[in-house]
C-alpha cells in the first residue's frame, strides 16, 4: 500500500522518468566550488529539516543565479526524495514550458493554478527564465504566479524555486511577489554568481 501510494504521488508530481533519477547521491561535489558546496548542503539541509520547518513562514527553499551549477538536479533532489522518503506530494512547474502549454489551453489554466496552490509543495523551476538577460515576465505571467505564490504565503505552503534571477532582480520584476519568495525561503537561499568556469558544469574543461 506505501509503495502504490508513493507510485501515485510519483506520477502526480509530474517530474519527467529522466528527472525522477536525479538525487543527492549522484550529484557531484568532487572539486566543485564551494558556492556549489553551499547549495547541496542548503538544500540536503532543507530536506533533513522539512519536517521541522513546513508549518512555518520561512519553510521554502531557494537556489539563484547562473546556468549550469545544477539548482535543478538539487532541486528534484529534494522533491524526489521528499515524495519517495516522506510520501509528500510535489508538483513540479517548469515556468517557461508551463506557461506556454497554459497560454495554448486556457481551460486548463484555472485547474491547473489550483493545482499549484494546493499541492503540499510547490517546484517552480527556472522562475521568469531570461532572454537576453531580460526576464520573462509578462503581466499576465506575474499575475498567476502572484495569484499562485500569495496563496502559498499566507496558508504556510513550501515552495521550492529556482532561477536565473538573483533576489534583487527578483525584487524588481515584482515587489509583492519577489518579497514573498524571499521571506518564504530567507533560511534556505543561496545564490550562484561568479566566474562562468568554475561554475558552470557544462564548461569543465573548456580552456579560454
Amino acid at each position: 500500500m506505501e509503495w502504490m501510494k508513493v507510485q501515485r504521488i510519483m506520477k502526480a508530481s509530474e517530474i519527467t522518468d529522466e528527472f525522477r533519477k536525479l538525487a543527492f547521491a549522484n550529484f557531484v561535489t568532487e572539486g566543485k566550488h564551494e558556492l556549489i558546496l553551499e547549495a547541496h548542503d542548503c538544500a540536503l539541509e532543507y530536506y533533513q529539516r522539512f519536517d521541522e520547518i513546513h508549518g512555518n513562514r520561512q519553510n521554502s527553499l531557494s537556489l539563484l543565479g547562473q546556468p549550469g551549477t545544477g539548482k535543478t538536479h538539487l532541486i528534484t533532489a529534494v522533491a524526489n526524495s521528499l515524495m519517495r522518503k516522506k510520501g509528500v506530494p510535489v508538483l513540479y512547474f517548469p515556468y517557461v514550458e508551463g506557461f506556454n502549454d497554459l497560454r495554448d489551453d486556457l481551460d486548463e489554466l484555472e485547474v491547473k493554478l489550483e493545482k499549484m496552490k494546493g499541492i503540499d509543495v510547490l517546484f517552480i523551476d527556472d522562475l521568469f527564465k531570461p532572454v537576453n538577460k531580460k526576464p520573462r515576465a509578462t503581466e499576465w505571467q506575474i499575475e498567476q504566479m502572484y495569484a499562485v505564490i500569495n496563496h502559498r504565503y499566507i496558508n504556510h505552503k513550501p515552495i521550492m524555486v529556482s532561477s536565473e534571477l538573483n533576489v534583487s532582480e527578483l525584487i524588481i520584476v515584482d515587489e509583492a511577489l519577489g518579497t514573498r519568495i524571499y521571506e518564504m525561503c530567507r533560511d534556505f537561499t543561496v545564490v550562484l554568481e561568479g566566474d562562468p568556469l568554475e561554475l558552470n558544469h557544462r564548461l569543465e574543461g573548456l580552456e579560454l
